[in-house]
Order: C-alpha cells, then sequence, then structure tokens
C-alpha cells in the first residue's frame, strides 16, 4: 500500500532539480542517486496493471529503482539477508559492539569515502580479533558482521560500524567452544586503544603511499608534517567504542538486524510534513535522554545532508569475518554446531525462483496479491507497460 505522509522521493522530485542546478560539483554518484529515488515508482520506470479476480478492483503498480539508497527499496533485500541470517544462528549469547571514528578522522573520509570506510572496517575487524584471541581475554577464534552506517539520528556526516558478534569462538586447537561471560564480552578501554593505534597506521601508510586526497578546508593536509600536526591530538583522545547490553537471545539480533542492516540516512516514517522549502522530520536526541523530538531544516540542507551518505559504488557496507567469513562460513558453522551441539540447519530449497511476489510473502508473511478492495481476491497482472526512459542502467547492491 502506498504512504500516504511525505516520503524523500517528494523532497527530490519537488527541489532536486534546483539543488542540482546550483550544487554543480555534486558527484556522479549522488546525480544517480537522486535520479533514481525521483524516478522511483513512477510511470518513468513501466510498471503493470493488475485486476482483482473476485471483484474487478484494479490498481496500477509502478517499478522500483532498486538503488540501495531508497527508502522504498529494501524490504525485499532485508527479508531475503535476514532469512539468511536466521540459518546462521547459534545457540550463545550475541553482542553488538559500536566503533565510530572521531570527528576529525571523518572530514578525511567524507573526501576519501572507499578508502577509510575500508580502513574502519579493517582496524574494527583486526581489533576483535586480535583481543579475542589473546589468552588473557578470551583465547578464541571469533565470528562477526559488522554493517557501517555513516549517519546519525540528525543526518550529519557520523561513520561508525556496528558489529553483532557471538559470545565465543574456537579453542586454537579447534576442538573446543569458549564462551565469553555471561553478559560480558572483551573490555571496551582495551578495544579502543588497539582500534585507534590500528587505525592511525593504517591511515599514515594510505597518506605515505599517496593514497589519500585533500580538498577545500583539508587541503593544507597534503603536506606530510601538517598531516601529523592535525593527527597528533587524536593519538591521545579517547575514541569511541561501546559495547550495548547483550542481546537477549539469538531470536533478538534478528530484530536488531532488521532495523539496522539495510537502512538508508533516513526511513519514511520519519518525516513529518514538507512546507514552504523547509522539511521536518522526527529525530531521537542521545544527548537528552533519547528523547523524541522534530528538526525542521530547509529542503535543500536536508538534500545535502541525505547524499553525505551516498556510498561508493560497488563498496559493501555489510562484511563478514572470522567464523563467518565468506569463504569458509558453511563449514566453519558447521564445526560451531558440533561443538555446541546443535543441530544442523534444515535443507534450503534448492527450486527454480519464485517469483518476487510469492518470494516476498513467504519471507515477510505478508502478501502482495490480496486485493485491498475486498479482501478476498488475488490480484492479477493483466497488462504490462515500459517506462518512459526505461530503467535506470546501474543498479546497487550491498
Amino acid at each position: 500500500m502506498p504512504r500516504s505522509g511525505p516520503e524523500v522521493a517528494d523532497i527530490f522530485r519537488r527541489y532536486g532539480e534546483a539543488y542540482r542546478a546550483q550544487h554543480t560539483s555534486l558527484s556522479t554518484a549522488q546525480r544517480r542517486v537522486m535520479t533514481a529515488i525521483e524516478l522511483c515508482r513512477t510511470a518513468a520506470l513501466g510498471g503493470h496493471v493488475e485486476a482483482c479476480d473476485q471483484c474487478g478492483h484494479k490498481r496500477i503498480a509502478f517499478n522500483s529503482c532498486r538503488d540501495r539508497h531508497c527508502p522504498r527499496c529494501q524490504s525485499l533485500a532485508r527479508a531475503q539477508w535476514l532469512e539468511d541470517r536466521r540459518a546462521e544462528l547459534l545457540d550463545t549469547q550475541y553482542f553488538h559492539v559500536v566503533f565510530t571514528l572521531p570527528e576529525a578522522i571523518a572530514a578525511i573520509a567524507y573526501q576519501n569515502k572507499a578508502l577509510v570506510y575500508g580502513l574502519l572496517f579493517r582496524a574494527t575487524a583486526e581489533t576483535l580479533r586480535t583481543i579475542a584471541a589473546d589468552p588473557k581475554h578470551l583465547g578464541a577464534e571469533i565470528g562477526f558482521f559488522a554493517v557501517l552506517h555513516t549517519w546519525g539520528q540528525n543526518l550529519l556526516h557520523h561513520p561508525h560500524l556496528h558489529c553483532v558478534v557471538p559470545g565465543g569462538g574456537f579453542s586454537p586447537d579447534g576442538t573446543q567452544w569458549i564462551a565469553c561471560k555471561p553478559g560480558f564480552f572483551l573490555p571496551v578501554r582495551v578495544l579502543s586503544r588497539l582500534f585507534r593505534r590500528l587505525f592511525l597506521e593504517h591511515l599514515e601508510k594510505a597518506f605515505d603511499a599517496g593514497k589519500l586526497q585533500f580538498f577545500s578546508d583539508l587541503r593544507a593536509l597534503s603536506e606530510r608534517n601538517a598531516f601529523r600536526r592535525y593527527l597528533a591530538p587524536l593519538r591521545k583522545a579517547e575514541w569511541v567504542v561501546f559495547a550495548k547490553p547483550p542481546f537477549a537471545g539469538p531470536e533478538q539480533v534478528l530484530d536488531y538486524v532488521g532495523r539496522y542492516t539495510h537502512r538508508v540516512a533516513i526511513s519514511n516514517n520519519r518525516l513529518v510534513d514538507i512546507e514552504d522549502g523547509a522539511v521536518r522530520f522526527r529525530w531521537k536526541d542521545y544527548r537528552h535522554g533519547d528523547r523524541q523530538k522534530v528538526m525542521t531544516v530547509s529542503a535543500d540542507e536536508f538534500i545535502r545532508r541525505f547524499l553525505l551518505h551516498v556510498l561508493p559504488e560497488g563498496f559493501h557496507r555489510i562484511r563478514y569475518y572470522g567464523f563467518l567469513g565468506n569463504r569458509y562460513r558453511e563449514q566453519k558453522l558447521a564445526h560451531c554446531r558440533d561443538l555446541l551441539g546443535m543441530p544442523g540447519p534444515e535443507p534450503s530449497d534448492c527450486r527454480a525462483p519464485k517469483e518476487y511476489r510469492d518470494h516476498y510473502e513467504e519471507l515477510t508473511g505478508r502478501s502482495l496479491r490480496q486485493c485491498p478492495a475486498c479482501r478476498q481476491g488475488q490480484m492479477i497482472t493483466i497488462e504490462t507497460f515500459d517506462g518512459v526512459t526505461g530503467p535506470p542502467p546501474y543498479r546497487d547492491t550491498s
């Protein structure tokens, strides 16, 4: 069912053309995202006509843009991802750890997204695996996945990784499962200091290799001494690594990942209204007791903030490590289940791919076929039509 409230697409359709004309320095990726969202679920991309086989009710369904930054195009991808992860849940406690880049590094990250976001993943993974493998802490090989978020509740640039980690891992010889203490994963201060050291080492190596670019207010950092002076205070500052309370159980992990993995900077349901060139949206003020507030910004400022979070083409914002790493995940998870005394997962259905509406209903329990008018009949496609411009030639995936 279409939303009755305002959407990000409405803002782009109303103010996007003027924004592009005024901001000629927009990247190709940002322009593509704007265009995709503007065209999503419109006649420009084509679609089909459906009719109810009971009451005759008709509706037009336009095609989606399939861009990963579009708030309307994540439902099926999220449902499939959750189904895949459900088969990998282990009978153990799970932890949620967040690694955040300092504001001074975030400024460099915005001008070097692919490189610095990649370093964030690398330093985080090395930190977790190194400390977990240390016999003074856990002494085990762990597995986890990490999800990149680049936004805060106010939509400003705030790069951080959400990591979901099973509470234990293999012993060094692989013969036993070593579990974390109940309710405790790894010491946050130890994680924070190693993360800081590793990230800054990787960043300096990238600078020495000539891989960093600096523009505008950061242009002076191209000179080595200026770059080192810029980093000097960060070597002593406390970097934020936050361990949230452990999940209540494996199933609660799925509640979490459903909210956090396939999200864009803001969901449509947070928008309040668009009026007189201003956008109002709900946000949670974490600095004042998680109070729910409404923020008002100009349409231009809203678009600017949204576009801060456009990722480089092909960049993977969900990554897997340790025994959840892609290469040996199936074998290592089977070994985890053996050590934990768990049964194996149910065999997957390898038959021919289902039509997307059947697939969506199977994964979510919600029908896209039920007639919205009589609630009895099924909507049947009676006509298809091509778009005015055709679908965009790009497809962005996680």
